[in-house]
């Protein structure tokens, strides 16, 4: 089995084999600058309660809404002045979607991680232009590509001389609308030599399921997550909102705020089960 890195993300929290789980969190989108302040500074608090790394993650564009009518955020200047702030505000490292080249530069100057969206997995000029940056880069899988196909994605930031790379599970295609997790991919793409986070809420989607927008079923964030933690990835990523059901986006496959602690113990608990104890 390859030995995966330990990848850094800002001097206070990293990821990898050894370390505790890290956990991304945040809103689908940047629905207005104060509520993303407020919902970092919940995530903050829960943070030191728990002793635990965590990174604040909105998108500022949600670029392939299934209807061009949907909300999509407040763009790239006014989203990366919200993250900043909320960076500023709770001292946590912060994540946000790119799907551009031309984002990267501005992105890469206020988050600590860039994230590449799942559609975009493949799209090579993006890919060697977030690893150029010497950041950190978390890489989704795409739906509809099989785990070891991936390591086309670790090759190509390998070219650029990044090693910083975390992989993101969150589902494959299966039939129309629905999504099914193998939690064997989170092996498999481990032995690639990158940490793996598990998206226990994107994982829930139905796309495109109600016609004009995508759907999901937030009761199986909880049992997915569960598994994956079980099976032994190295973070997990989840997104979460005050109230889920009034969400301008993802609001079926997000968990609510307020009952997001009381998962994150669960999963703290499962994670201590299945650590061997040092001799």
């Amino acid at each position: 089995m390859t030995t995966r890195n330990v990848v850094s993300i800002n001097d206070r929290v990293a990821c990898g084999p050894g370390l505790p789980l890290m956990w991304i969190l945040g809103p689908c989108v940047i629905e207005s600058h104060d509520m993303a302040l407020r919902i970092g500074e919940a995530l903050a608090a829960m943070a030191d309660r728990l002793k635990i790394p965590v990174v604040f993650k909105a998108s500022f564009d949600k670029a392939n809404r299934t209807s061009g009518k949907s909300f999509r955020g407040p763009g790239l200047v006014e989203g990366l002045k919200t993250l900043a702030a909320v960076k500023a505000r709770t001292g946590l490292p912060v994540t946000t979607d790119i799907h551009e080249t031309c984002q990267v530069g501005p992105v890469a100057e206020v988050c600590d991680l860039l994230q590449i969206p799942a559609f975009l997995a493949r799209q090579t000029d993006l890919v060697l232009a977030a690893g150029m940056t010497g950041k950190a880069v978390n890489i989704k899988k795409g739906q509809f590509m099989a785990p070891w196909d991936m390591k086309n994605v670790v090759a190509k930031m390998r070219e650029v001389g990044n090693e910083r790379l975390l992989l993101t599970e969150r589902g494959s295609t299966f039939g129309y609308n629905t999504l099914v997790t193998d939690m064997r991919a989170i092996p498999w793409m481990q032995d690639l030599g990158a940490p793996v986070i598990f998206d226990a809420t994107h994982s829930v989607q139905s796309p495109g399921g109600a016609g004009d927008k995508t759907s999901g079923d937030r009761r199986m964030i909880p049992y997915l997550a569960r598994a994956a933690v079980a099976v032994g990835c190295d973070g997990v990523f989840m997104e979460t909102h005050p109230e889920p059901d009034e969400a301008l986006s993802d609001g079926p496959n997000t968990i609510a705020l307020a009952d997001l602690q009381a998962l994150l113990e669960s999963l703290i608990r499962i994670r201590e089960a299945v650590t061997p104890r040092e001799a």
